[in-house]
């Protein structure tokens, strides 16, 4: 922590004054033209940070870690900057300073020779392997614009990407690995192609991989007298991404504007043309920076280890570039929470590289905990280099925090666990306990204070600011700090339709809560999760903290079910711990009355349905509103960012032969809380 600053102080100057706090952080890169003017707030659709300044993203992660003469930036060619984990294949590697910028540099240079330029964009469609962490910073070092595509997308997805984006060139591998199936990418390429209505991309690059076959790629065939040359007559040409590298000049780093754009990622489980969220190069690289030292506490030489995929924003954000902004060693890991081998396997991976923050998605320690409630797979690996364990990407709910911090965490009370909150749109926390600027008291199931730069605000319907404690749409100020999108790919319109046009002078983000008295912001779901039964707002969020709580459950999705007399009422689908044995008809009774007491009356139970698991992205995100289509009779598409189709499946069979049930007798039959009745 550190000791000369307050969270209180710093946060306020932030939003009174943001030229002067974001100049400060701002020193923290190496610009080639350094910023005079700190923010444009009369750019359109927002703000744009540093319009002056010129940098580049690649030579701020790698180059000034090796050749730079400062403390910090310079003399880390032979500390590890990538560490490579694979429980798929059973494979470790690490690429120092030096040898990734090698790496980076020699892709960089294979891409120029492709005839790939600055503002071009590059589709990637890896699976969690080096060469994804390469590419992306190829990308950024000549200035072309990824987008990065999880790996395992259907073709239309992919098509949808490649008709938007447009790109040039496409870099995929030979197949992604999952527990029990592998999944060929090129096939899929190739119908994306065949679907597409671009005819953008002139290459595909391909990274073989040993645990599939080789796939022999013709030589390009130079024109003759009576026949053009391939690269005139197929679509794109398709080159191994040894044959692309090899004897390649490296890259030298190409001087960007700083509101130039860096990557665009698109936001996933949408319908119709999806959504790229554009980020910028050095708004990014600013806040990314500051939000390593003062949100997390990792600096030069420690580990930072994100388990997601580099497919999404976390992977973007601290997978790739903020570890390697500030120095630091990041962690790719190709595996699951369980079933590679086993629920220990974060905490073997945590243990073997000295983790010193994890930061995991709330469904992977429901899953770990379903699997080993007493963490005993934990309990046998030395986790005492673990600073903190970080939480997004859902709501860290109460029951599994204090899971977390009472069970799996028992002999660390010195390792926080701590959920925070942001978006794909955010880039970075909006929200979080700032543990390297001063750790504040943890509340379970709050995502703590907003981090500087977000002027968070909780409103009505109408606008109007809500009292503490009570429900609103969550809204930050404008202008947003650096960091977050700077539009949507070729589509103002829809940035501001999206995102700029209910709350006037307001970001929207599509989550409900309310803030307490002491300044601490509870995330209760996405907006349209709020379930109105006979007039009341009530939460999911709330209703599903109260069943999570239950000794037998190990995580639940609450949906709202249309009811003609009383508007909506809320389903819940519970999945049981590992091992555990109840009654249904006596689990319902007792989550009803949980409910009941924790939240009121009014908030009764139509129904618990106990399941064997739930429908959730790839990301880790319950998809309640698919849920909420086949609970509710309505059609409904099988999402592509869905991790196991076969559960949703399942799911729909289970529904369709036994629907939840009416339970008002039973609620009837229920003792009435004299305090709620």
């Amino acid at each position: 922590m550190n000791g000369r600053h307050e969270y209180r102080p710093v946060y306020q100057t932030s939003l009174v004054d943001p030229a002067e706090f974001w100049t400060g952080a701002a020193e923290a890169i190496d610009w080639d033209v350094p910023p005079t003017q700190i923010v444009d707030t009369t750019a359109r659709p927002v703000a744009r940070w540093f319009p002056d300044a010129r940098l580049n993203t690649s030579f701020n992660a790698l180059d000034r870690h090796v050749y730079g003469d400062t403390g910090d930036e310079g003399g880390r060619a032979d500390q590890p900057a990538l560490i490579y984990d694979s429980a798929m294949t059973d494979t470790r590697g690490v690429f120092t300073y030096a040898e990734l910028l090698a790496e980076v540099a020699t892709f960089a240079g294979a891409m120029v020779r492709l005839g790939v330029s600055q503002g071009d964009r590059v589709i990637i469609y890896l699976p969690m392997i080096p060469e994804a962490v390469i590419a992306m910073l190829a990308c950024a070092r000549i200035g072309a614009v990824h987008s990065v595509v999880f790996g395992g997308f259907a073709a239309p997805e992919l098509a949808a990407r490649i008709d938007d984006a447009e790109p040039v060139l496409i870099i995929t591998a030979s197949g992604g690995l999952e527990p029990n199936r592998k999944i060929e990418y090129p096939p899929i390429v190739l119908q994306a192609l065949d679907i597409a209505e671009s005819t953008a991309p002139r290459t595909v690059i391909v990274k073989q991989r040993p645990q599939f076959p080789t796939i022999p790629f013709p030589a390009p065939q130079e024109a003759t007298e009576s026949l053009p040359s391939s690269a005139q007559t197929v679509a794109a040409q398709w080159l191994d991404w040894d044959d692309a590298v090899r004897g390649a000049a490296p890259a030298d780093p190409v001087s960007v504007a700083a509101t130039d754009p860096l990557y665009i990622l698109y936001t996933s489980g949408t319908t119709g043309k999806p959504k790229g969220v554009v980020r910028d190069n050095g708004g990014h690289a600013v806040a990314l920076t500051w939000s390593m030292r003062n949100i997390y506490d990792v600096g030069p030489g420690q580990v930072f280890w994100a388990a997601s995929d580099v497919g999404w924003v976390v992977g973007h954000s601290y997978i790739v570039y903020a570890p390697l902004l500030v120095g630091a060693t990041t962690l790719l890991y190709e595996g699951k929470p369980v079933g590679t081998p086993d629920a220990g396997a974060y905490w073997r991976v945590a243990a073997e590289h000295n983790v010193r923050v994890l930061f995991t998605a709330p469904t992977a320690l429901r899953a770990i905990r379903k699997a080993d409630p007493n963490a005993a797979l934990a309990h046998s690996h030395d986790l005492s280099g673990l600073r903190a364990l970080f939480c997004a990407g859902e709501r860290l709910d109460p029951a599994t925090y204090e899971w977390a911090t009472d069970v799996l965490l028992a002999d660390r009370p010195d390792c926080p666990v701590v959920d925070h909150w942001w978006q794909t749109e955010t880039g970075w926390p909006i929200c979080a306990n700032l543990l390297g600027l001063q750790q504040l008291p943890i509340k379970a199931g709050s995502a703590s204070v907003p981090v500087p730069g977000f002027h968070l605000r909780v409103l009505d319907a109408e606008g109007n600011a809500v009292a503490p404690g009570t429900e609103g749409n969550i809204v930050v100020g404008l202008p947003m700090p650096p960091g977050t999108l700077t539009g949507l790919w070729r589509d103002d319109e829809r940035m501001v339709r999206s995102y700029l046009s209910a709350f006037p002078g307001h970001y929207v983000t599509g989550d409900s809560g309310y803030f307490d008295d002491e300044g601490y912001l509870y995330v209760l779901g996405r907006s349209d999760d709020v379930i109105n039964m006979a007039g009341h707002r009530l939460s999911a969020g709330s209703i599903e903290a109260a069943i999570a709580g239950h000794e037998a459950v190990a995580e639940c999705a609450v949906i709202g079910l249309p009811d003609e007399l009383k508007g909506q009422r809320p389903i819940a689908y519970v999945v049981l711990k590992s091992g555990v044995e109840i009654d249904p008809a006596q689990l319902r009774n007792e989550l009803i009355t949980r409910v009941r007491e924790q939240i009121g009356a009014i908030a009764t139970l139509h129904d618990a349905v106990i399941v064997a698991a739930l429908p959730k992205t790839r990301s880790g995100k319950i998809l309640r509103r698919t849920i909420r289509q086949i609970t509710a009779g309505e059609p409904y598409d099988m999402p592509s960012t869905i991790e196991d189709p076969a559960v949703l499946v399942a799911l729909a069979d289970q529904i369709l032969t036994s629907p939840p049930r009416n339970l008002e007798a039973d609620l009837e039959r229920l003792p009435v809380d004299p305090a709620h009745p």
